[in-house]
């Protein structure tokens, strides 16, 4: 069975140089059809590529979004354990320790025992959840470096206790001699 164009080459109807021209038509029509299918592949991968890396950027943020909360939740557990594990008794006590906890005046009845060690900085304020505690001052640091907003009340960081020092040190003014014998 003959093509077509063979058939009209025999009949007269089409010469040679034609079929030769559209032979040649036809494959470059098949070579541009074969590049446009090949150029819109590359573009399909392209998109597609993109989409997956859109993806992975998008997963990769929920993923520091859940790792922070993760930590945010280990932070305050570990808060809560410290504070609860080196709670101190506040005693049976009449005497009132005074502090603030956001520019609020609080009390709290202690015993004067507690009430000397909370004043020589030995123990510290602490909050837990709406209520307070009283830690010593080493797991208050501690807590500090966690969260400085839970440590309420801290007797050696207060303005008073420095000046308070400092009159202590009434020799301070006066220089010791060097040549001094005894």
């Amino acid at each position: 069975m003959a093509s077509l164009q063979e058939q009209l080459l025999k009949a007269g109807l089409a010469d040679k140089s034609k079929a030769k021209q559209a032979r040649t038509d036809k494959r470059k029509k098949q070579k541009l059809k074969n590049k446009g299918a090949a150029v819109s592949e590359d573009e399909s991968k392209l998109a597609a590529q993109q989409v997956a890396e859109a993806k992975k950027q998008r997963d990769r943020e929920l993923n520091q979004q859940r790792q922070a909360e993760l930590e945010k939740k280990a932070v305050a557990a570990q808060i809560k354990q410290l504070i609860t594990v080196n709670a101190q008794a506040k005693g049976k006590g009449d005497t009132v320790l005074n502090f603030t906890d956001q520019n609020v005046v609080k009390r709290m009845y202690v015993s004067d025992a507690v009430h000397k060690l909370v004043v020589d900085a030995r123990l510290a304020v602490v909050k837990l959840d709406d209520d307070y505690a009283l830690v010593p001052t080493p797991v208050a640091d501690k807590i500090a470096e966690r969260d400085e907003s839970l440590v309420i009340y801290r007797a050696d960081l207060r303005e008073e206790n420095k000046e308070k020092s400092a009159e202590d040190d009434w020799y301070a003014d006066y220089e010791i001699p060097d040549d001094l014998t005894w």
